[in-house]
């Protein structure tokens, strides 16, 4: 009876400390959702209503027209299309180097991996804008400055660093006996490596697809100095566009905003699960 009694007094006292922190979470939920419905009304009001009469509210009427407007009169196609060519592009360069490297200098022995491994780690620590100017000269001696690859080569080099270190955490937990297991049962290192090494680290690829895409899909500062035609612009800078020298068409300019939003939505929702499998797989394998 007594121990019920305390346990009825210890459930009692950490009611109100439970239901602080509920509150404390929907409170961080409504902060993070939030933008994202502001963004969605954002993209059907006018510019009246974005300003003065309505602007963090739901919109009044709902203006579609700003969608047809950004889709018909402003190349929200090209743009859309450009950006993703050039993501795509840039994660399949990415992933199958990155994923290559990490295994031969994690997995095999030769001389210099270690400072193999130490360059390419350096290139987290190198900021963007301090290669600006080396990189567009030696993209232009290439003769790339007016094709997509122009992009895509200086995008997977910027995202190789950590999707080499990704590799290398994910490779450094397999033990070494399935390997060991694999060539008894004869396979050699290309089989070992493409049927049991690749689909165990699945988690960590779907992790760097995420990324990498979203770091491709957003990207602004190498675009505006590598691209310098417009067919060839991503959404990005193809929202510059929306800003005219008197008047700003902020509806539209939302609406593409949505439409940009739309492709890492629905990426993040696909591979969901995977990221989260990448938490705990290391344990998983040892185990």
């Amino acid at each position: 009876m007594r121990r019920k009694k305390n346990e009825n007094k210890n459930k009692k006292k950490k009611k109100p400390i439970v239901l602080f922190l509920q509150a404390l979470l929907w409170v961080y939920a409504f902060i993070s959702v939030y933008p994202l419905f502001w963004m969605v009304s954002y993209s059907l009001k006018n510019n009246q209503e974005i300003f003065v009469t309505n602007p963090f509210g739901p919109p009044t009427k709902f203006r579609i027209e700003n969608y047809v407007k950004a889709w018909q009169e402003f190349d929200v196609p090209m743009y859309f299309v450009n950006s993703l060519l050039i993501s795509i592009a840039t994660v399949v360069v990415t992933i199958a180097v990155a994923i290559l490297f990490a295994y031969a200098v994690s997995r095999m022995q030769w001389k210099g991996r270690g400072v193999a491994y130490l360059y390419i780690s350096m290139g987290m620590f190198i900021p963007v804008q301090a290669i600006l100017i080396p990189v567009a000269r030696t993209v232009k001696s290439m003769g790339l400055m007016e094709s997509r690859w122009g992009v895509i080569i200086p995008y997977a080099a910027v995202n190789l660093a950590l999707a080499c270190m990704v590799y290398y955490g994910f490779f450094k937990s397999i033990p070494r006996e399935i390997e060991e297991a694999a060539c008894i049962d004869g396979a050699n290192i290309f089989q070992c490596f493409w049927r049991v090494i690749v689909p165990m680290v699945k988690p960590a690829t779907a992790t760097l697809v995420i990324y990498i895409f979203l770091n491709a899909w957003n990207e602004f500062i190498l675009a505006n100095v590598l691209i310098t035609v417009n067919k060839l612009k991503t959404l990005p800078l193809g929202i510059l566009f929306f800003q005219g020298q008197f008047t700003t068409d902020w509806g539209a300019m939302g609406a593409t905003m949505v439409i940009a939003s739309l492709p890492t939505v629905l990426l993040y929702a696909v591979f969901s699960e995977q990221v989260e499998g990448a938490m705990t797989v290391g344990g998983a394998v040892k185990g």
